[in-house]
């Protein structure tokens, strides 16, 4: 079992500093953020900063399965210090047939791919043509997730195979 924690407060900033062997209580996991629900030709995965996590399980789980459908994986972060996953990312690009779009906020001298936000001209430049039967699995800030689903929306993606796993409990 692996999870990930953002330093967001007090209680996310000390877990760090538990010792091993130390007793925890986990909850969950709770929803239904999951490909194995929403079968496609592929799919488009969509997150930033730690949003990353489920996406990370569903591809993990393609590659254990040999997957050989093309995955498309578009994540924001502010700059190529605060990407999560980076090097597990680059090692997925191996095993799976998995096309990798990182835009940054605030990039760095040099860097080459997207600039600024994931909005509907960044996915259009990177989705394949036949993308309206692709399902759509996205994670992450709020304001981030609407302008995603806006972009989706803008490209034609019907709204039923677009799904969202919006961090807080209902």
């Amino acid at each position: 079992m692996a999870f990930t924690v953002k330093a967001a407060g007090d209680f996310t900033s000390a877990i760090s500093n538990l010792d091993p062997g130390t007793t925890v209580y986990l909850d969950g996991p709770h929803g239904a953020f999951c490909m194995d629900r929403h079968e496609g030709p592929g799919f488009v995965f969509i997150g930033a900063g730690v949003g990353v996590t489920p996406l990370m399980s569903m591809l993990r789980t393609l590659a254990d399965r040999e997957d050989t459908r093309p995955c498309y994986l578009f994540l924001g972060n502010r700059d190529q210090d605060s990407i999560t996953f980076g090097e597990d990312i680059e090692g997925l690009e191996s095993r799976l047939n998995l096309e990798v779009v990182h835009a940054l906020s605030q990039p760095g001298e040099g860097w080459q791919g997207e600039k600024g936000h994931l909005d509907a001209s960044a996915l259009d430049r990177h989705l394949p043509a036949r993308r309206e039967w692709l399902p759509y699995f996205i994670c992450g800030l709020e304001r981030m997730m609407d302008t995603a689903e806006g972009a989706l929306s803008k490209l034609g993606i019907h709204g039923e195979h677009v799904h969202s796993e919006r961090f807080g409990m209902v």
